[in-house]
């Protein structure tokens, strides 16, 4: 075995197997694009042979493909301690995944409070109308989540920064203690990907991540995953299987081809969004800046001690103003597309509210909410931009 490889080059050798890649005259730098559905075998017996072993070998065409299989290895290397990774049609298919494979009818989950929307509506429909019982909880709450134990708590979810106010969890703290009782431990990686956050590491269970985000980084492609640990690869595994979940091989590749530019993209959107936040944070109109990075954010210091970086998604609050002056700022900007999801090329902008989606935790914000993910366009247009747009908030708040 040759010297450990660092981040940058597992990205690129990850997943590319010799078998996988090489024809008769040398080897391609990227896998084909392996589509089938039917395979066909030489006899019964070499059928048979396949059915007792069906992993990582020709067998059928939702067990996958080496394009699918490719890029599962690939995301498992970047997660020293991992067993496997699986892959789903999103990254919402990917968290519901993680959660049944964890909870059983009568079992407890504490759920962040924090969490993305999508992830809540999940809890609140499909595990109650399974008698799943859902306690929502503190993000800040750390060590201290202890006293929420119950005979019956199974699982714990984390999600760390939070998708719309980006407090950071006090994720190896929480993982001790729920260790110590045999909890099963979730996180949403989706905001920081292996790369920034390595989660098995730091004692998750299940990791999962959106791939639709940075993974593909294109905005192309619907996908998600969930990198587990030993100890709970083979409850999920069934369940993929008994669920039939499957990503296309064409999805496959192009997160394939995302995952080699990982690090130089994740790295332009920091210091692309940490430029842009730090100018916000000096703005008249800008009560407040929700950036990890940032001391300011709630959980920083969790931040600062266990990530590696940043990524380009963060929020504001606008000091004052009403919805229509909020709605003025964001209307007005050339450089941000206004649209759901994050960690394509290109900057976006969201209104947001999570006041009404908090349950264990109140949120009380001087103004307005705006979610920003920063793109690889040059900093300082998109610097200009917001520039104008904050000038049209101050001129329609003005108005009221």
């Amino acid at each position: 075995m040759g010297p450990a490889i660092r981040d940058s080059t597992r990205l690129i050798t990850a997943g590319r197997r010799r078998e996988w890649v090489r024809g008769k005259g040398g080897s391609a730098v990227n896998l084909p694009v392996w589509r089938a559905s039917t395979i066909l075998f030489d006899s019964v017996a070499e059928l048979q042979e396949a059915s007792r072993h069906p992993e990582k070998q020709f067998y059928y065409g939702r067990r996958g493909m080496p394009t699918q299989w490719a890029l599962s290895e690939a995301l498992t290397e970047l997660e020293p301690g991992a067993e496997s990774t699986f892959l789903y049609p999103s990254g919402v298919a990917a968290l519901a995944m993680a959660l049944l494979s964890a909870l059983d009818p009568g079992d407890e989950l504490l759920m962040v409070d924090s969490c993305y929307e999508p992830t809540r509506v999940f809890c609140d429909t499909v595990l109650k109308s399974k008698g799943i019982n859902v306690i929502y909880y503190d993000p800040l709450i750390g060590k201290n989540i202890e006293d929420l134990f119950t005979k019956n708590t199974r699982a714990i979810f984390m999600e760390s920064p939070g998708s719309l106010t980006f407090e950071v969890q006090d994720i190896p703290g929480i993982c001790e203690v729920a260790h110590q009782h045999s909890i099963t431990t979730i996180l949403d990686n989706t905001w920081a990907t292996s790369l920034f956050f390595q989660a098995i590491r730091h004692g998750i269970d299940l990791s999962v991540m959106a791939c639709t985000k940075y993974i593909t980084g294109h905005s192309d492609v619907m996908m998600g995953s969930v990198t587990a640990a030993p100890s709970h690869f083979e409850k999920l595994k069934r369940l993929t299987l008994l669920f039939g979940q499957y990503v296309s091989p064409d999805d496959a590749s192009l997160a394939l081809r995302g995952l080699r530019t990982l690090e130089v993209r994740l790295k332009a959107h920091e210091k692309n969004a940490l430029k842009v936040a730090h100018w916000l944070d000096e703005q008249p109109e800008i009560a407040w800046v929700l950036h990890p990075a940032l001391s300011s954010c709630p959980g920083h210091e969790f931040w600062h001690r266990d990530f590696k970086g940043s990524s380009g998604l963060f929020s504001f609050i606008l000091d004052g103003g009403k919805e229509k002056d909020r709605t003025a700022l964001i209307d007005s900007l050339e450089h941000f597309g206004i649209g759901f999801s994050w960690g394509g090329y290109e900057s976006l902008a969201l209104p947001i509210d999570p006041t009404p989606i908090r349950t264990a935790t109140s949120w009380h914000a001087v103004g307005q909410a705006v979610r920003l993910h920063i793109g690889l366009e040059d900093p300082d247009d998109l610097i200009a931009d917001l520039d104008f747009g904050l000038k049209r908030f101050q001129i329609s708040k003005n108005k009221s």
